[in-house]
């Protein structure tokens, strides 16, 4: 996903073009089954203002600190001074600044955030009210620089062990590659050869859920 400071926003990730392509590959894939495949994109899954609020704080003490012993004869009025100054602006800097902000936070808090998105998101969006209870979310956040897979009950039972696996390394390693867009589409379409035996197109079948959902901040 994007490394730099200047982290792509959701609404702008893909071009017109490449929406296009993406729901042109969620249409051809529902043409093989029955299931219902929903591709997210999201800014982030969490604002996680404990990050900022430990990470101004560490950096406000460096500051105060520092400033205290090469100014101040180690005076804890300067010190405590500085402090004040510099823990607005820090965190400041640190919401600004999206790779020193995931610095300040542990992978479990990512995987665990990102995971929570996925399940709210999945209702929100009405994933489990499909027909057959067949709907895939497939969800990328953003900031996390997170893949999470989502399927409902009808379909967990019935795909290969490591499937979903399978569909988060696919899309990871296309975002990390810069083919965020190609790499999605191989998705969409392995998740209809997936589903296509055990969960054919029906006579009467529609199409229930958006083809791809930009979520901005």
């Amino acid at each position: 996903m994007e490394r730099s400071n200047n982290v792509k926003k959701s609404e702008d990730y893909f071009s017109s073009e490449e929406r296009a392509r993406i729901e042109a590959a969620v249409q051809e894939a529902e043409m093989r089954t029955s299931g219902e495949i929903v591709p997210m994109v999201v800014d982030a899954s969490y604002d996680y203002p404990r990050a900022e609020i430990v990470g101004a704080g560490f950096f406000a003490l460096a500051t105060g600190v520092l400033t205290s012993w090469a100014f101040g004869g180690e005076s804890v009025w300067i010190f405590l001074a500085v402090f004040l100054l510099a823990y607005l602006p820090c965190k400041l800097l640190i919401r600004k600044v999206p790779a020193l902000k995931r610095a300040m936070i542990p992978a479990s808090e990512f995987d665990e955030e990102v995971r929570e998105k996925a399940l709210v998101s999945f209702l929100e969006q009405g994933l489990h009210h499909t027909r057959d209870r067949t709907g895939i979310l497939l969800l990328i956040s953003l900031f996390e620089h997170r893949v999470f897979v989502l399927a409902d009950s009808g379909i967990n039972d019935r795909v290969p062990e490591g499937a979903w696996d399978e569909l988060v390394a696919t899309i990871t390693a296309g975002l990390k590659e810069g083919n965020a867009c190609e790499a999605l589409c191989g998705a969409i379409t392995r998740c209809a050869e997936l589903l296509e035996r055990d969960f054919p197109l029906k006579e009467g079948d529609r199409d229930e859920l958006p083809n791809l959902i930009m979520e901005s901040d």
